[in-house]
């Protein structure tokens, strides 16, 4: 029997290129769009292979098969459509819904979820197709060090292979500017392809970690710290052996497996180079999927918008803000905790985006979660707890030394009542309400700017070895609880009125 190469078994024929097929069922459709995505990509691998070895481009036919697939969901009301609590997998109208999809396989569940609730509820019928979307070259390798072999330049593979377009990658869909025509369809997802794409390498690029080690289930932080206390706590429940946790994985790419000797660990941990990442990021692996991301995003609003805009790609269940801030009011302490429930945006970055006057609203499910969570941790409840943590709005500076314009800013901050200060949290809270990621914020005291209680190095040490690690442990009980309420977590309050059916 003669077996097929490497070139024919991923060879699109030339009439199925813009063939659209009716599949019966959603495992059919992703298992169709995990087809055509592999064909795809491993006929742009084999040309520029060729490419590399022969200086021999592509010739037309073959270049279109360097395509994404698309999904295609077709909805007819041929009656009263079903009214559904779930803030997701539903219909604005009837119509036809479509969008392009790069690694099926990897976003399998997340697509049969979607699908499931759609043909279920409503009859929708589905298709799957070659798209007219071109898969730049640079996303077919999965490091990028290939690209930097023999002498074909950027610019030269650029002539003969998709490229990268800007003009192609963006947040219409999310920010509400995308301009529906009758005889197109609708966005089916607030992420095409492209933008997916984009946002994949980008991860790798800051976090310097594989895309596919972010968990659903993410903490934020704006200090080193709590990187530390992250990794002593995750080292210990790999030593659990009834524990969830099986893997955690360390800028790099360095693996610490369940079973290591305290050593080995130990030199594992010393050999990430996570210096070398601008927000690197921690992934604690669950059996189940449902583990743990903590990136240490650094400071200021430009960072959290950055790879918030990046994460969001992934359709992670929430992020949440667990950092610090300066307290402003006389009757909070060093080491209080504040609830964020409103943020006052000074940070300017996403102004044009979702203007600051737009309300952010508090999700219930996460404030109830995180105030759960503190009492779990540190034993207090009642009138004890509202001592250490307090509710109220948030201020967010892109100035981290907005103390110098206390002048100009002190109306400000008078009116929104404003109890704590940073430099990250409105804009975390912002990009989740804007992408529709479930979003929480629970800071520490670490200063008090307006009554003389500034971060000096002796306090701030003190304050840093006897807060963090509490605090983390709050930030991580508070996604223990929030994994039993999925159903309820992904609020309506954050889906528009014309939202794309896909979570």
């Amino acid at each position: 029997m003669r077996h097929e190469t490497e070139k024919e078994k991923y060879h699109v024929p030339a009439d199925q290129i813009s063939a659209f097929q009716s599949v019966a069922t959603p495992e059919e459709a992703v298992e169709r769009l995990i087809q055509l995505h592999d064909s795809a990509t491993e006929a742009q691998r084999h040309a520029l292979e060729h490419f590399f070895a022969t200086g021999t481009p592509p010739t037309p036919l073959e270049r279109s098969r360097f395509r994404y697939p698309e999904l295609r969901v077709d909805y007819r009301a041929n009656s009263v459509p079903p009214v559904k609590q779930r803030a997701y997998a539903k219909f604005q109208g009837p119509g036809v819904y479509a969008t392009t999809i790069t690694q099926p396989a990897f976003f399998k569940n997340y697509l049969l979820e979607q699908l499931n609730h759609l043909v279920r509820d409503y009859g929708a019928t589905l298709e799957v197709g070659v798209s007219d979307q071109e898969i730049p070259y640079p996303y077919i390798f999965e490091r990028g060090d290939e690209l930097g072999r023999g002498a074909h330049s950027a610019s030269e593979l650029a002539q003969h292979f998709p490229t990268p377009l800007l003009a192609k990658v963006g947040d219409e869909i999310a920010d509400g500017t995308w301009i529906f025509h009758e005889a197109e369809a609708r966005p089916l997802s607030l992420f095409d392809a492209a933008r997916v794409d984009y946002s994949l390498r980008r991860l790798v690029h800051y976090t310097g970690s594989d895309w596919r080690s972010v968990q659903p289930w993410i903490l934020l932080t704006n200090y080193h710290r709590y990187v530390d206390q992250f990794i002593r706590w995750a080292v210990k429940e790999l030593a659990n052996e009834e524990g969830p946790y099986n893997k955690l994985v360390l800028p790099g790419g360095v693996a610490i497996e369940r079973g290591l000797s305290e050593a080995a660990v130990e030199e594992l941990i010393a050999s990430s180079p996570w210096h070398r990442f601008q927000m690197p990021a921690y992934h604690l692996m669950r059996k189940d999927g449902q583990g743990v991301t903590l990136v240490n995003i650094g400071v200021g609003p430009s960072n959290a918008k950055n790879i918030t805009d990046h994460l969001a790609v992934l359709r992670p269940h929430c992020w949440l803000m667990v950092g610090h801030c300066g307290g402003l009011r006389q009757s909070q302490s060093i080491g209080d905790y504040v609830l964020a429930h409103a943020y006052l945006r000074r940070d300017s970055i996403l102004d044009g985006a979702l203007p600051p006057e737009i309300p952010l609203p508090a999700l219930a499910e996460i404030q109830v979660a995180m105030q759960d969570a503190a009492v779990q941790v540190t034993g207090e409840r009642g009138e004890e707890l509202k001592r250490r943590l307090r509710t109220g709005t948030v201020v967010t500076y892109d100035d981290r030394n907005w103390e110098l314009r206390w002048s100009q800013e002190r109306r400000q901050i008078n009116l929104s009542r404003a109890i704590a200060v940073d430099m990250e949290s409105g804009t975390i809270a912002a990009q989740g309400y804007r992408l529709r990621v479930p979003y929480g914020t629970l800071l520490c005291v670490s200063d008090k700017p307006l009554h003389g209680e500034i971060k000096l190095p002796g306090a701030a040490n003190a304050f840093y070895e006897r807060a963090v690690s509490e605090h983390l442990m709050i930030g991580l009980a508070a996604l223990d609880i929030l994994r039993g309420q999925r159903s309820s977590l992904h609020s309506r309050k954050l889906r528009s009125f014309d939202e794309p059916p896909f979570r």
